[in-house]
């Protein structure tokens, strides 16, 4: 079956290819990323995981029913109460304290994407705003999978192995999972052309501005 998903990617392969295929990604499963540009991406990646607490506020008040309603207060509930600490102390395996990113300073291809996203919710419906999360939701989860099941990823010696592996797991796999028949969901049966045309425009402008964020990832600044 052809999902929603797999339509959306066929619109932009360029802009997938060059999101998935980065790079930075590339550095990380051969474990030749400076690790100065590993530290910088997880200090905006910190910034970034509050944003998207803030996108799935808005996804409670763009609910659509109490189930929409209860998915958000779960997602947003997840990366404050989970994901937040679990970074903060990711963060600290790498030498980044606490004290550190708090008084991050937020980049602009950071800001980019995150308000994009915070922009669509609010023009547009719930679906509009899950499309613009989609490309790093369920992007993030196609990047772990590939790497980990690459047998030439590089596994020894690896310092990026458990960011790998993290996204490769079984708990994340299953949120992709969840994910994509909830976008099935939001859509219905009958997306018009118009319309599809609008949700293509939106997930690719999201994948080009999550190029952006690998983009700054390659910078050791900040």
């Amino acid at each position: 079956m052809t999902t929603l998903f797999d339509r959306l990617k066929a619109t932009c392969p360029e802009s997938w290819a060059g999101y998935t295929d980065h790079a930075f990604v590339r550095g990380m499963a051969d474990g030749t990323l400076p690790e100065a540009c590993f530290q910088h991406y997880l200090k905006q990646d910190y910034l970034f995981l509050v944003q998207f607490a803030r996108a799935y506020a808005l996804a409670g008040y763009k609910a659509r029913n109490l189930a929409d309603l209860r998915r958000a207060k779960d997602a947003m509930t997840a990366l404050l109460d989970e994901e937040l600490s679990l970074h903060i102390a990711y963060c600290a395996d790498w030498g980044i304290s606490e004290a550190d990113l708090a008084d991050l300073p937020e980049e602009a291809a950071n800001m980019a994407y995150t308000r994009y996203v915070m922009e669509r919710g609010m023009a547009g419906d719930l679906l509009d705003l899950h499309i613009a999360l989609s490309p790093c939701v369920l992007g993030y989860g196609e990047i772990g999978k590939r790497l980990a099941e690459d047998p030439a990823t590089k596994r020894d010696g690896n310092p990026y192995l458990s960011w790998i592996e993290m996204y490769a797991s079984a708990e994340y796999q299953g949120l992709c999972d969840d994910t994509v028949p909830y976008l099935e969901d939001l859509a219905g049966p009958n997306v018009s052309d118009e319309r599809f045309a609008e949700l293509a425009k939106t997930f690719d402008q999201a994948t080009r501005l999550e190029i952006g964020f690998w983009d700054m990832g390659m910078s050791t600044e900040g």
